[in-house]
């Protein structure tokens, strides 16, 4: 059975985003030893899945990143390259190569994909569609990037009581704390 892995920067307060979906507050001068780190954990990935929303921003970045020779590097490559699966309950079509509607049942589509041969899988989000993983008990490695600022307020991942078991804790120079998790 195939993994599924949550990576999501986070602040120390627990946010992904502001309240209107801001994320001007994430570090993003990432050092080697983190981005290292990050390409690892995309190497063995072979589908992402990513909600509506966070879909509509992350599908036409990377892959303007990719054709753009400043910044076409390995890591803009992979979410270009990688296949993805869009959960959503509004969009009938799209224009995004290499992707996915999924409309249906949100625990009969994962687990589906997770049953199927193939590599890894990594949601990226956004808030509401991976606090339903969460919920529901599909993620089997939780990667959480902290940054090193408090927002406040904003849009959490946990919207209940979600225990965890310790996996492992490392700080990188830029700053950004990872602490990695299994539900």
């Amino acid at each position: 059975m195939r993994k599924l892995k949550l990576q999501v920067q986070t602040s120390i307060d627990g946010y992904i985003a502001g309240p209107n979906g801001e994320m001007d507050w994430m570090v993003w001068d990432w050092d080697d030893e983190l981005k290292s780190f990050v390409t690892e954990l995309a190497n063995p990935v072979d589908t992402i899945l990513l909600g509506r929303k966070l879909a509509e921003g992350f599908i036409p970045h990377w892959s303007n990143a990719a054709q753009n020779p400043e910044t076409a590097d390995d890591a803009a490559r992979k979410f270009s390259e990688t296949p993805k699966v869009v959960f959503t309950t509004t969009l009938e079509e799209h224009r995004w190569p290499n992707t996915t509607l999924a409309k249906g049942d949100l625990v009969q589509t994962v687990t589906d994909l997770k049953n199927q041969p193939g590599g890894d899988l990594i949601a990226y989000g956004g808030a509401a569609f991976v606090s339903a993983l969460l919920r529901h008990g599909l993620i089997d490695d939780v990667y959480l990037f902290v940054n090193p600022v408090a927002i406040g307020q904003g849009l959490s991942i946990f919207d209940d009581r979600t225990h965890m078991k310790p996996a492992g804790a490392r700080v990188f120079p830029c700053g950004i704390l990872l602490q990695h998790y299994k539900p």
